[in-house]
């Protein structure tokens, strides 16, 4: 059993007011109690520690990332997250090409990012499943929190570019969106199929991995995230969600801003980001760093996204500062890498946020932790030790 108690701390709980001077409690993999100091227990066989006024949040969560997928260094050897040689691929799991030993995990656990949803690439217009892990381990098994945790699906200039390149469909929009509108009703029909096979002890239909791997998607199980950067893309995704019956999560939104009324009618979730980049491409064109502010003003769900290894994720809490430098509130931001982020990768009441009962992910900051200066000095990952900042001077 392990028992941590940090104490004297300035904790931001995302649920809840802030506490000034405040301590956590946890045992084993969760959260027991978060108070002001005044009501600390009395403690027994607890491991102690002084936050000597730091700020204590929850571990940092990015909601879109190839993290594993594509490693650090490595061309084609390391590259895992396409699988350019099908359009239609949702059978593929981002866990089977994910590589934990890849030293970002590392980085991104000193940098206080406990967790990520890791998704297969944008090459095709249905990527694979997607999954949500902890950054802290050596076995992916073992650092699961969620899989499958969503379908990928692109639209736009990716799957365009890439097939066009080898004279094969789709070349166009309009053939993404068909093939993406084929597969979910050939999906519809297999689901049905099965049913009709149970109820009148009937053969099912043949296996069908690609099938099998959309069934819950149609059957409004599992979300469909999906790529899209400009308006009308946005908009022939939330079209085609609306034409099966699937939920979806809209994933970059660099246009998102432009129609930030009409996104926040639909009530869909918007991935933000990344932000720290170039205009690399013509759907770019309208990239903003105001943009996840914009959104969450007008009532969108907002999480901000590094898309790693597009940025790297360790940044992730300098994108979230950027978008307060650009406008953005404060705390939304903060919730948008926290337990808003958790409740769009399918985490929420799992964790995101310093409440009794979430799993004990949390990390001691120097100071602020949209303060440039501000350190990670301790990270907890399921309760583990993941860093400890050692405070050396060649630190």
């Amino acid at each position: 059993m392990s028992i941590f108690c940090i104490q004297n701390a300035y904790i931001l709980p995302m649920v809840g007011a802030a506490i000034e001077n405040g301590f956590v409690l946890t045992q084993d993999d969760k959260i027991q109690a978060v108070g002001p100091m005044e009501q600390l227990p009395r403690l027994e066989g607890v491991h102690q520690i002084d936050a000597q006024g730091g700020y204590v949040t929850p571990g940092l969560i990015d909601a879109h990332s190839h993290l594993g997928l594509y490693e650090d260094s490595l061309g084609f050897e390391g590259a895992d997250g396409n699988e350019d040689t099908d359009p239609v691929t949702p059978q593929l799991r981002a866990i089977d090409g994910v590589n934990p030993m890849e030293r970002a995990f590392q980085e991104a656990v000193a940098a206080g990012v406990t967790a990520v949803a890791v998704s297969p690439g944008s090459a095709n217009p249905i990527g694979g499943q997607i999954a949500v892990v902890r950054t802290f381990g050596r076995r992916i098994d073992d650092m699961l929190l969620k899989a499958p945790a969503g379908m990928k699906f692109a639209l736009g200039e990716n799957p365009k570019s890439v097939y066009h390149d080898k004279e094969q469909t789709p070349v166009t929009r309009m053939a993404t969106a068909a093939l993406i509108r084929e597969n979910l009703r050939k999906a519809q029909e297999y689901h049905a199929r099965k049913q009709r096979a149970q109820q009148h002890d009937e053969d099912e239909p043949d296996f069908d991995a690609k099938l099998e791997a959309l069934e819950p998607v149609v059957c409004g199980e599992l979300p469909a995230h999906i790529h899209a950067h400009r308006a009308d893309d946005l908009f022939t995704a939330l079209r085609i969600c609306r034409e099966f019956d699937v939920k979806p999560v809209l994933v970059h939104g660099t246009e998102g801003h432009l129609v930030a009324d009409l996104l926040a009618q639909e009530g869909v979730p918007v991935i933000s980001g990344p932000f720290l980049t170039d205009r690399s491409k013509p759907e770019l064109r309208n990239l903003t760093e105001t943009s996840p502010g914009l959104l969450a003003k007008a009532g969108v769900p907002v999480a901000i996204t590094t898309d790693h290894p597009e940025i790297p994720v360790k940044f992730l809490r300098l994108a979230a500062a950027v978008a307060v430098q650009a406008g953005m509130d404060e705390h939304q931001a903060l919730r948008a890498i926290t337990c808003d982020a958790a409740k769009i990768a399918g985490l929420g009441g799992r964790t995101g946020a310093l409440t009794p009962g979430l799993d004990a992910d949390l990390v001691v900051w120097s100071g602020h932790p949209f303060d440039f200066r501000s350190r990670a000095q301790l990270v907890l990952c399921a309760g583990q030790i993941a860093y400890r900042r050692n405070n050396d001077a060649n630190d």
